[in-house]
């Protein structure tokens, strides 16, 4: 039996072109987020897994140099074959190698697979445990845009789809921006957003490399909805492989009294439909039974537009050094305690 072969630097084009061929596979583990994390001077490796000279697996990893320690984050990942347990025990022995080499008290990952039996046996056998918090979107909402445009309005609550006409109705301005520097705006705005509703802000230089990364490819839009000159609302969306992400969003409030970030999803879910695109995620939503949750309201407003929902596995740890993780996990657990997460 063919050995599987190892090696530390994947060609962008043979990264790209594997990544294409996995339809679960989304942004998080794409060539642009690993250049957008070394661009804020993080440490990354992506590496490929070989077997008879063919690519048969990938795995970004990403160095994260907190406060409370160094650990490694595998984000969206790896994309391998889940059925292939020689593949999985490579993957794990690999990760492991790599958090020790740069000194990190632990790995997360967060991988593309659905959270059931199937998926949590895979890490448990591996020594992986659950992670005391998320890594990124783990319970999110996502529509099927193959429909036809008639079909995916019919779709919708009645609520959405009338708030769509209105806004078209009322003639709110749509505003489209591929440049990096729209980006200020966005996150002043998020500032005011995260007061309201009591979320920590990412920083300027995350949201400007990360759209800049994307963008400067045709692979991000940044949407700005106004009516008679007041800004309304702004979202910013990844279009990536079949996948359209709306991965940021933040309004005014203004914006309470006009439908502008429908109609904002609308022109959107159109845009990557014209990309030939076959799904839009809207990324996290809280739990349906949980109406007093922080992003209920949020929430709400996503699933309005009739997609699914579905839940990635949550984050898995593996512990490379205990008495750092120790402390890791005691700061997570209090911080998730304030946040209400």
């Amino acid at each position: 039996m063919a050995q599987i072969i190892i090696k530390e630097t994947v060609e962008k084009k043979d990264w790209e072109d594997f990544i294409k061929k996995h339809k679960e596979a989304n942004f998080l583990h794409s060539w642009y987020w690993g250049r957008f994390h070394k661009n804020l001077g993080k440490t990354i490796k992506r590496t490929g897994f070989y077997k008879n000279g063919q690519l048969i697996g990938v795995v970004l990893s990403i160095v994260e140099d907190a406060k409370r320690g160094k650990y490694l984050t595998v984000p969206g990942g790896p994309i391998i074959d889940w059925k292939n347990s020689s593949l999985i025990k490579a993957f794990a022995t690999e990760i492991k190698r790599t958090a020790m080499l740069n000194d990190c008290a632990f790995v997360r990952v967060r991988p593309q697979l659905l959270s059931d039996g199937f998926s949590k046996n895979i890490f448990k056998k591996n020594g992986f445990i659950n992670a005391p918090m998320h890594l990124h979107a783990e319970l999110t909402n996502q529509l099927d845009i193959a429909k036809p445009e008639e079909e995916l309005l019919k779709n919708m609550r009645k609520t959405t789809r009338h708030e769509i006409k209105k806004a078209q109705s009322i003639k709110t301005e749509l505003l489209e921006s591929q440049d990096p520097k729209e980006i200020k705006k966005f996150y002043d705005l998020q500032i005011q957003t995260s007061k309201r509703q009591k979320f920590v802000p990412f920083s300027y230089e995350y949201l400007y490399e990360q759209f800049r990364g994307f963008a400067e490819n045709n692979m991000a839009i940044l949407y700005k909805a106004r009516i008679k000159n007041k800004l309304l609302a702004q979202a910013f969306v990844i279009f990536y492989g079949t996948e359209a992400v709306y991965h940021y969003g933040a309004s005014t409030d203004e914006g309470r009294k006009y439908p502008g970030a429908y109609l904002i999803q609308w022109r959107a879910i159109l845009e990557a439909k014209k990309r030939g695109m076959t799904r839009y995620n809207f990324w996290g939503v809280s739990p349906a039974d949980k109406p007093k949750h922080r992003f209920h309201g949020l929430s709400l407003f996503k699933r309005g537009f009739g997609g699914e929902d579905l839940e990635y596995l949550h984050a898995q740890d593996f512990i490379i050094n205990y008495p750092k993780y120790l402390i890791n996990y005691a700061v997570e657990v209090v911080r998730k305690i304030k946040r209400n997460a």
